[in-house]
């Protein structure tokens, strides 16, 4: 029992070192400028800043525990990834058939409920969308998709 203790002493001590160490770690978290922004409606635009935003666009608002690691690294990873796949402040340099197809996935992503992600919903409750906010987004993607421009 006694070098059991002594164990799960190092071991907690060897953790907090690492935690320690991990903060020298420093991820980078930026908001390049806004080149353009994506038009949408009165009543959609808000709801994509409110759930959207913070990792498909340069105006994320990184929350504290983004300095903090290792959550930084996930934070960053998951802002980088968003922004990669759709980001509403590059809209107008996506050409004509990039747009119609993210919108598209924008579409489908709101009818199966995978945007936006459970975790980040669960400590982001002003992200939480209800079946009207969905399908309001859905319509928007619709209308906007069928639009010449796109814009």
């Amino acid at each position: 029992m006694r070098n059991f203790r002594k164990d799960a002493k190092i071991a907690v001590l060897v953790l907090l070192a690492a935690l320690v160490f991990a903060q020298a770690i420093r991820i980078e978290r930026t908001n390049p400028p806004v080149r353009s922004d994506v038009s949408a409606d009165p009543a959609v635009g808000p709801l994509l800043r409110r759930a959207c935003y913070d990792c498909h666009s340069n105006e994320t608002r990184w929350p504290w525990y983004s300095s903090v690691a290792p959550t930084s690294w996930l934070v960053a990873s998951d802002v980088s990834e968003g922004r990669r796949q759709l980001n509403f402040s590059e809209w107008e340099n996506y050409g004509r058939d990039a747009q119609a197809r993210k919108l598209k996935a924008i579409a489908e992503e709101m009818e199966d409920g995978e945007m936006p992600p459970w975790y980040y919903s669960m400590m982001h409750r002003e992200a939480r969308l209800n079946p009207a906010e969905r399908s309001q987004i859905q319509a928007w993607t619709a209308a906007k998709a069928s639009t010449p421009e796109q814009k």
